[in-house]
């Protein structure tokens, strides 16, 4: 089954910063914002690492923590080997693991933090992951002073990192359960329009949560999926309706809550850091939902494969929450 049950793994904590166009987005509770895309340091990616450093020293320091009582660091991201998340891992004295399912990596780091503290092999862990929009440009698509033209699937890469507290310690954010995703090529070429590579891993993720729960979908209060974007959430509705018989009421999509119109941020936001900004900051800051269903999305591309006009795997991975307000 790809689906898991989970019975004493909490979330405890957790730590943001963001750019400047996130913080002048939808949401405003991020707990840092940097002033310039360069952070103090002398390239993009050196900032990045810098974001991540930043997110876990300070989730050490409100929480009272030693490196010491930290089991496991796991971290993921965008770039070449997930480098980010590896020089900032070797900042710290953490036993580290790396992960990439690129913008579905905040979930998988869940799945496994969940897996080891469940086991009893572990009772504090920290997932950490960023993207900087620079940095995503420059290897994905054009640098962005090359000044090419986007199309409307477009989505944006956010600026940010993100660092959580997961521990054997009962808190009121419990993670309930857990669907790992297939990875699906349904023959999507398009590297500027991910939200239709990933859709249909999503649906298929959701379909298989539920029956392997066994639960309707009104069992959850809400359902977010992580970066479809505005073309990506209305393909994988149509997908649900059409070939799942699935529709969906209570839902939104973490990619089209960041940004404002005005922005013009295309399809909306991308990046790992989409789907736990939007869980931390609007979802759960409201205290409305006992019941969610998080559902990250990965494009799992590359530049070499992706110039060879291969088809790009999707990827899904979902964690079920239990919330006590």
């Amino acid at each position: 089954m790809a689906s898991k049950k989970f019975t004493n793994v909490y979330i405890k904590d957790n730590f943001s910063i963001v750019g400047p166009l996130e913080a002048n987005g939808t949401l405003k509770n991020y707990d840092l914002v940097m002033d310039d895309y360069y952070y103090g340091e002398k390239t993009f990616e050196q900032a990045e690492i810098k974001m991540q450093k930043v997110v876990v020293d300070n989730l050490l320091r409100v929480n009272h923590l030693l490196e010491s009582k930290i089991d496991l660091l796991i971290g993921g991201d965008l770039i070449n080997q997930i480098s980010i998340s590896s020089y900032n891992a070797s900042k710290f004295h953490i036993p580290y693991l790396g992960v990439y399912s690129a913008c579905a990596s905040y979930i998988e780091e869940l799945i496994v933090a969940s897996s080891f503290i469940k086991a009893n092999q572990a009772n504090n862990v920290i997932v950490v992951t960023s993207s900087h929009n620079l940095n995503a440009e420059h290897q994905f698509r054009y640098p962005i002073e090359y000044g090419a033209i986007k199309k409307h699937t477009t989505t944006f890469t956010s600026t940010a990192a993100v660092a959580t507290l997961i521990t054997s310690d009962e808190t009121n954010i419990k993670i309930e359960s857990a669907t790992i995703g297939k990875a699906i090529d349904m023959g999507v070429k398009d590297v500027n329009n991910m939200g239709a590579v990933m859709a249909p891993a999503a649906a298929d993720t959701l379909s298989t949560h539920l029956k392997e729960m066994h639960r309707s979908i009104d069992y959850y209060d809400l359902i977010v999926t992580g970066d479809l974007g505005k073309v990506g959430r209305d393909i994988f509705l149509e997908i649900l309706a059409k070939n799942y018989n699935l529709p969906i009421k209570k839902y939104l999509d973490a990619g089209c809550e960041i940004y404002t119109e005005s922005q013009e941020t295309y399809a909306g936001a991308s990046g790992p850091v989409a789907l736990p900004l939007v869980l931390f900051e609007r979802v759960l800051a409201c205290k409305k939902y006992q019941k969610i269903l998080v559902i990250a999305t990965g494009s799992l591309q590359s530049v070499q494969l992706a110039n060879q006009k291969l088809g790009i795997p999707g990827i899904a991975h979902a964690i079920s929450l239990e919330v006590n307000s």
